[in-house]
């Protein structure tokens, strides 16, 4: 980015009066308003440098400088200056009536940032009580073309959860617009900042409308490569060509000779502790440990994700956006449907049709036809020279049979039986535990998990579904399990287990609907579909004791049942939990007593940050975080994950501090990386996530500097081959 050419005055004069009042128009070619002009005109183009009588200017916390600028390019532009104060704001509006902007066009303004640094600009387009929004990013350097699609649109809208970066080719698009306007009858433009902490100046020039939305199309045109790489930027791990990819592709990882280490890779430097021939949990010295079936304490150092089919994205309907349409259109390619009622599959635009499987495509370019051994010998070889011992949740199953590294299964419960809704609902609604028909489901699930794998002592353990909806959002959001049981029907068996605890606790529905506040007379008002269950009160302490005692039941019965099922059929094995994500207190404590070690899912900076580590200290049980990432913008795709920090280099110091406090902590037994391969620039197929997050590219070459740090931070633990290199 070129820095910002000095200012030179030009001998120009613009504004003759700069404040909330029509402004003297200068230029005599522009008319003056017509005082029997129709409420609605055809917008001419406002030159802020050369302002039309016609036009209003309104500055708030702001000062418009009117002497006229020029770039180093020889274009005219007028300096604002956004005060420190909550909102300042430049607003610009017809003197009369209303603009006519196309229906589906594009705003355009012309801004350069008088800045050192990258300043937010908030944009308003207003037509009366309607409104469009959208935030953008100024950065230093010559002007820029500030694009506003005239319609709500998004990144997801083109299938994918971040959008390309800005700017491109001198355009700012906004491609995250929100709100809707009658764009022939705006009423008025308004330019803000949001509470700047010192005075911030951006130059403004012209603004313009254009029709159609060309310039949103084009911020999506041609940005991925015959490699699934993004086009319009460079990185170190970066190719271009086949040759290059292969060289660095096969490329050996440097190996330290495992030391202090047994087979599953448990540390033969430490007491020994109990050997079953299977993994387990055991407390000694102090703190949890996994056991290995030698008798070895094991800190599990896990990579989720790790296959060879999680780099596809779909093609079909945005073909635009692949510069190389043989290679999107190739033999690497099938068909896919993700459409679902799920919230993840909210708003997302482009979620079936022809998929384009980039890694697979790339793996096969560094092995050649038919990968699958290859490609698993050689990412065992790295995972374990990088230090890690465990393959998480989501990998290959084929690595099972390898018996090179301890795995994980997923036992993914699935069938007709009832489903509570609790607004959330990312990956589904939440599986009723009190239905006879999910104990069936159960033991079909646990069956198909366990099958060729309960007797395998590399199998570490099995998790339970995956990020379950315990809990709604916002304030009340706790509560949402039992609300949402109650407004179901009396068919449902959530509901009627509610019931029977309602009845049991309060006795007759006069002295419950005293306790809870709520004007009901008989039992059968509160069974009837839709009751409207109250939010928790100060007046009616008992809602919240009901509530909390009813998502105990919940919890218990989901994890007892499943614990169960599972040791009946898998007596050996270890039971992880839930990976739990959206969680309450009654949901880790059910966990606790049923699973074996409880796994949680915390994208934060420290794994304390992300779940109570005290209240799993008194409860004196095990934790395994299996999922954490940190990610960064630096390397392709467009999003920086979950957990985003600056840079490249700053993942590898994030990685460390977390797993160093993962170990002091005393019960978290393990963290597991989310995950092994960067996700697709224009969104994975599952749900448009398109996240820098990954040990590899989507080239399945390694980031050598992030996994430099990972491997030092895993020695530390005593963890893969051991020892920093």
């Amino acid at each position: 980015m070129r820095p910002i050419t000095p200012f030179l005055l030009s001998t120009a004069t613009a504004f003759t009066a700069i404040v909330a009042t029509a402004v003297a128009a200068t230029d005599p070619v522009v008319a003056a308003a017509d005082p029997v002009a129709p409420a609605t005109v055809q917008a001419p183009a406002v030159d802020l440098v050369h302002p039309a009588r016609g036009v209003h200017i309104a500055a708030h916390d702001a000062v418009l400088d009117p002497t006229a600028r020029r770039s180093a390019e020889g274009e005219g532009l007028v300096a604002v200056t956004f005060k420190p104060a909550a909102k300042p704001s430049l607003a610009l509006a017809p003197a009369k009536g209303s603009w006519s902007w196309p229906a589906e066009g594009t705003m355009r303004l012309r801004v350069q940032n008088g800045m050192p640094w990258p300043v937010t600009l908030m944009i308003d387009v207003a037509s009366a009580s309607k409104h469009l929004t959208a935030t953008v990013g100024i950065p230093p350097g010559p002007p820029q073309t500030v694009s506003l699609p005239l319609q709500a649109t998004s990144p997801r809208a083109f299938g994918m959860q971040v959008g390309p970066p800005m700017p491109f080719d001198d355009h700012i698009v906004a491609t995250s617009v929100d709100g809707a306007i009658d764009a022939h009858a705006v009423t008025s433009v308004t330019l803000s900042m949001p509470q700047p902490g010192a005075p911030q100046t951006l130059l403004f020039g012209t603004l313009d409308d254009v029709a159609g939305s060309d310039d949103l199309r084009h911020a999506y045109t041609a940005i991925v490569d015959r490699y699934g790489q993004y086009t319009r930027t460079t990185w170190p791990e970066k190719i271009a060509t086949d040759g290059e990819l292969k060289a660095r592709a096969n490329a050996a990882p440097e190996v330290t000779e495992p030391k202090r280490l047994d087979r599953y890779g448990g540390r033969t430097d430490l007491p020994a502790m109990q050997a079953t021939g299977w993994f387990h949990a055991q407390k000694q010295g102090g703190r949890w440990w996994l056991v290995t079936p030698e008798g070895h304490a094991f800190f599990s150092l896990g990579v989720n994700a790790v296959n060879l089919t999680d780099g596809r994205t779909y093609v079909q309907g945005r073909e635009y956006m692949f510069a190389d349409p043989a290679a999107a259109n190739g033999p690497f390619g099938g068909s896919g449907d993700s459409r679902s009622d799920q919230g993840s599959q909210r708003d997302n635009g482009m979620n079936h049709g022809r998929w384009w499987d980039v890694y697979a495509n790339n793996v096969a370019r560094s092995l050649g036809d038919k990968p699958e051994p290859a490609w698993r010998k050689r990412t065992v070889d790295r995972l374990k020279a990088w230090g890690f011992n465990t393959l998480g949740n989501w990998s290959d199953p084929a690595f099972a049979g390898d018996h090179r590294i301890a795995y994980t299964v997923p036992i993914l419960i699935h069938g007709d039986f009832n489903t509570v809704g609790t607004g959330f609902d990312y990956w589904g609604r939440m599986p009723d535990p009190f239905d006879p028909r999910f104990v069936k489901a159960t033991e079909a699930a646990v069956a198909n998990a366990s099958k060729g794998v309960r007797d395998d002592p590399w199998l570490l353990g099995y998790f339970a579904d995956n990020e379950l909806s315990w809990a709604g959002q916002g304030p009340q959001g706790r509560w949402a399990l039992a609300t949402g049981s109650l407004a179901q029907g009396p068919e449902s068996p959530a509901k009627q287990a509610f019931l029977d605890y309602l009845k049991k606790t309060h006795g007759d529905a006069a002295t419950f609907a005293k306790a809870w506040g709520v004007p009901v007379a008989n039992w059968e008002q509160v069974a009837a579909k839709g009751f409207k269950a109250p939010d928790p009160s100060e007046a009616h302490p008992a809602i919240a004791a009901d509530y909390i005692a009813f998502l105990k039941l919940y919890a218990n019965q989901y994890f007892r049942t499943v614990a169960q099922i599972l040791k009946k059929v898998d007596p050996h094995h270890l039971f992880l939990g839930g990976r739990l994500a959206v969680r309450t207190p009654e949901v880790e404590e059910a966990s606790a007593a049923y699973a074996d070690v409880t796994s949680i899912n915390t994208y934060t900076d420290l794994p304390e940050h992300g779940f109570d580590v005290a209240a799993f200290r008194k409860m004196d049980k095990p934790v395994l975080i299996t999922e954490f990432h940190f990610g960064s913008a630096d390397r392709g795709p467009f999003g920086n994950g979950v957990a985003a920090v600056a840079s490249e280099e700053e993942r590898g110091k994030a990685y460390a501090r977390f797993v160093d406090a993962a170990v002091a902590s005393g019960v978290i037994v393990g963290t597991h990386w989310f995950q092994y391969v960067d996700q697709p620039v224009t969104g994975r197929i599952l749900d448009g996530e398109n996240a820098h997050i990954g040990l590899v590219g989507i080239t399945d070459i390694p980031f050598d500097g992030f996994t430099r740090a990972v491997t030092d931070a895993n020695a530390r633990t005593g963890g893969g081959s051991g020892g920093a290199r």
